[in-house]
């Protein structure tokens, strides 16, 4: 086993399915699994989900709205996909606890990173909701800051594409996949692996990053054993 302590990025698109908003529950099964068979290896894992399958930000501020307030209604978005999350995984019989960056005592425990390592330690997955808290930043900001605050070994971020390209390759054919690479020629080369800020911390922090297929059944184990899979930035 490769990695002892992981966080695992998911965006909010990836629960759509084939649906064009929402939660697919079928996917949400399938990524219940997948955590399942990383967990049962006894690999400490957390997960931030996004929200824009629900409600996106900065797509209120481009149509008119105040983009604090926009912000935080993609926070509570993040919060309906983590409790739909923690739903599909003690489904799936894995003890998980959801952590709330904005108090919400009815549903959540509220962040306190020393209440995050000792859930991690017991074996439970820890949930990250409701980004960092603050408007201006993204769910890959809260990612990239919950790993380095729980010392994580990597963030995976699963996504729909097997790694990262020169090109999009949903869009480009002839767009070549990266086996590795570093941040600065990430940098260089103008590639779209997470927002800037998120990307700076992982950097600076020396936080490797791993983009990889989650929708491929058994991928996020092998990667978890040390398969090469995906793209690895360091």
């Amino acid at each position: 086993m490769k990695y002892k302590r992981v966080l695992l990025k998911l965006s909010g698109e990836a629960l759509m399915g084939d649906k064009q908003f929402g939660i697919d529950n079928e996917r949400l099964a399938k990524y219940a699994k997948q955590i399942k068979e990383v967990t049962d290896l006894g690999v400490e894992l957390a997960i931030v989900i996004g929200g824009g399958n629900i409600f996106r930000g900065v797509q209120a501020e481009q149509g008119g709205m105040d983009r604090t307030h926009g912000d935080y209604m993609g926070m509570l978005a993040t919060m309906i996909n983590a409790m739909a999350l923690q739903s599909a995984l003690e489904s799936a019989g894995i003890d998980s606890r959801l952590l709330s960056a904005i108090e919400m005592k009815e549903i959540a425990e509220p962040y306190v990173r020393r209440r995050a390592v000792r859930h991690l330690e017991k074996g439970r997955v820890v949930i990250f909701g409701a980004g960092t808290g603050n408007p201006f930043f993204t769910t890959d900001s809260a990612a990239s800051l919950r790993a380095i605050e729980i010392n994580a070994d990597v963030i995976l971020k699963g996504t729909r594409v097997d790694g990262v390209y020169t090109q999009d390759p949903e869009k480009d054919p002839k767009a070549e996949k990266y086996e590795t690479i570093s941040f600065d020629d990430v940098y260089a080369n103008g590639l779209n692996v997470m927002d800037m800020t998120a990307f700076t911390l992982c950097k600076e922090n020396n936080l490797p990053i791993i983009v990889f297929n989650m929708n491929l059944e058994g991928n996020l184990k092998r990667l978890i054993e040390g398969h090469r899979i995906g793209t690895v930035v360091d």
